[in-house]
């Protein structure tokens, strides 16, 4: 290998990260899986159209509630099922030793997986997104058609307010970045995850595994610091390793309240977004220590 080549493949490229992503994007795009599960989400969303005799407050409450929680779910299902078998596919058509031997760094090639995963989690949650504020959108103006018959004119106003702010509201715009930004990390975890993992299908089991640990964390936390007094050193070392290396997901469930209709604190939400950050890009660095240690 020439100087000139080693420099080249020192050097970080986004040229060549950005083409791994959009490679990466393409690929997650032929799959059924993707279709699959972003059509049955916006079918999901799409029934939420069935409600019927709820007064409006209850019929945008129960809406938003399946559509967020139907975002929810199938975001985090492409988050994981296409991660898990980005790596081994590509090691099984050869893909990865064509790139590696390439001037490509593992780090480049990892980022540019991990962008390309989170490029379809955004075209998704954005056309789930979409559907779901055409959704609102028909059912606030149908409520509104429906005061303006039924209404006397002097309590007009206050009820069209009323509609529009059951319907719409800042936190909703909160709770999907923050519905995206899960799914972002759990992504990052499911890369790292296979990074030394021999099967995609384990892949998914031990990410679901952790996921289900990060939801009831802090039910765990909570019973620790209850009876912080009588544990030993080691104990509280260990929980203290879990505590950091498992993320707390409890802080995300202040998407319940967009549901409500309750604002969402601004520093409640910093936090949960800085948590999604740093626990995408924690996890990236682990997975790329792993992986520069792998032998292929």
């Amino acid at each position: 290998m020439t100087e000139r080549t080693m420099t080249l493949h020192k050097t970080f490229s986004p040229a060549r990260v950005a083409a791994i992503a959009s490679n990466t994007l393409l690929e997650l795009i032929r799959l059924k899986v993707f279709y699959f599960l972003l059509l049955f989400a916006l079918a999901t969303i799409g029934c939420s159209l069935i409600l019927i005799d709820f007064t409006f407050q209850e019929q945008f409450q129960v809406l938003k509630d399946v559509s967020l929680g139907s975002m929810s779910i199938f975001t985090w299902l492409l988050a994981v099922l296409p991660t898990a078998m980005l790596l081994p596919k590509d090691v099984e058509d050869r893909t990865l030793y064509t790139i590696l031997a390439k001037p490509v760094p593992r780090f480049e090639y990892l980022l540019g997986k991990l962008l390309g995963v989170l490029a379809q989690l955004a075209i998704a949650t954005l056309v789930m997104s979409a559907v779901f504020v055409l959704v609102l959108y028909t059912y606030e103006h149908k409520e509104m058609a429906e005061a303006v018959r039924k209404t006397e004119p002097a309590e007009l106003q206050a009820i069209l307010q009323g509609i529009h702010d059951a319907a719409f509201n800042i936190n909703l715009l909160q709770g999907i970045i923050l519905i995206f930004l899960k799914a972002a990390f759990c992504a990052s975890l499911t890369l790292l995850i296979s990074t030394f993992s021999s099967s995609w299908i384990f892949t998914v089991i031990v990410s679901a595994v952790i996921y289900f640990i990060g939801n009831i964390q802090w039910i765990a936390r909570e019973a620790w610091q209850q009876h912080a007094a009588g544990l030993s050193l080691v104990s509280t070392t260990f929980l203290a390793g879990v505590s950091i290396f498992f993320p707390d997901l409890h802080i995300f469930t202040v998407v319940d309240d967009v549901v409500v209709g309750l604002k969402i604190p601004m520093d409640v939400f910093l936090k949960a977004s800085a948590l999604g950050v740093s626990y995408t890009i924690f996890y990236l660095l682990v997975a790329y220590l792993l992986f520069a240690w792998k032998e292929l």
